[in-house]
């Protein structure tokens, strides 16, 4: 669903303004996003001995706007981009993506320094307050496989660290509901150069003050050892 028509469907529907920020009443978001049920999400188990030199992460679990919003925060971050992942076609673009016809989903590529944050850590951010695992092929208000939740492992170090972590998770019980996230592979595309670093240069946009706004908020609450006030670029 493009954004926009997310944006528009909100209606009247009622908000809530919780810290300053919007919260869309009765739409699906992850239990750390709303206030007054913030989630624990314990860390891996097991996770990556530091490699050396810069890392890359990638990502999908909804609009790559608050996914890249909440990486931009988290300290150890170099880089993050917004892109798409996991289709079958040589391409990929927006529309093309947003058609849903492609197999790709939004996501975004982390560049990260493991001295500082570990690809486990990354994980548990994602898990915690960057999406809801359990939405399938949804989030909040876009759906279609596009927004599905999805790890793609860079290297065996982290297929293992992910698989482990999810495994981790749903023996818990972390969410009363089964995770649906899934580990894929594929080429990542960068997104048109609108769609980079949105979050930042679009605070007061509606779908960013709904439905992002709270995420990073929750970044700031739940993980203040990790949390950097100045974003990545």
């Amino acid at each position: 669903m493009l954004k926009t028509r997310a944006i528009a469907a909100l209606g009247t529907i009622s908000l809530a303004v919780t810290g300053g920020a919007a919260l869309l009443l009765n739409s699906p978001m992850p239990a750390s996003a709303i206030a007054g049920s913030v989630l624990t999400v314990p860390p891996p188990r097991v996770d990556i001995d530091p490699p050396k030199g810069l890392q890359t992460a990638v990502l999908a679990g909804g609009c790559f706007w608050g996914l890249e919003g909440v990486f931009e925060h988290v300290k150890g971050v170099r880089r993050v981009e917004s892109g798409y992942a996991g289709g079958t076609a040589a391409t990929a673009t927006y529309d093309q993506v947003s058609s849903e016809r492609t197999g790709h989903a939004e996501v975004v590529r982390i560049v990260y320094d493991p001295s500082i944050i570990s690809y486990g850590r990354l994980l548990q951010v994602y898990f915690a307050v960057a999406h809801d695992p359990t939405q399938l092929n949804r989030q909040g208000p876009d759906t279609g496989t596009s927004y599905r939740s999805a790890i793609f492992p860079q290297t065996e170090a982290q297929r293992k660290v992910a698989a482990g972590y999810i495994a981790q998770l749903g023996a818990a019980k972390t969410w009363p509901r089964p995770i649906v996230t899934q580990i894929e592979t594929g080429k990542f595309f960068p997104a048109e150069p609108y769609h980079q670093n949105f979050f930042n240069l679009n605070p007061g946009h509606p779908y960013i003050r709904i439905n992002d706004a709270p995420k990073v908020a929750n970044l700031r609450a739940s993980f203040p050892a990790m949390w950097r006030a100045t974003s990545a670029p």
